[in-house]
């Protein structure tokens, strides 16, 4: 089976959050790929790990991994 032509190109995007206990969480979007970090550099490794492993026996990896970084803030508002 021939895989479409854009799938050489694939970019995998990761939706990065802060974790609860500190440091931060990924989780790649349209694919089952789960990993943390307790900085930026050691988060940026581990993705980049995680998706060796995922696509280790596919024929197409990805070219390109695009960390999304999402900060959640809540902020109360006083009722006047």
């Amino acid at each position: 089976m021939r895989r479409p032509e854009y799938a050489m190109d694939m970019e995998l995007i990761f939706e990065i959050r802060d974790a609860d206990e500190g440091g931060f969480y990924a989780r790649a979007l349209g694919h089952s790929i789960f990993t943390q970090g307790e900085t930026w550099d050691e988060l940026r490794a581990n993705v980049l790990e995680a998706t060796s492993l995922h696509f280790e026996d596919e024929a197409v990896q990805p070219r390109l991994v695009q960390l999304h970084y999402v900060k959640d803030e809540l902020i109360p508002v006083e009722a006047a």
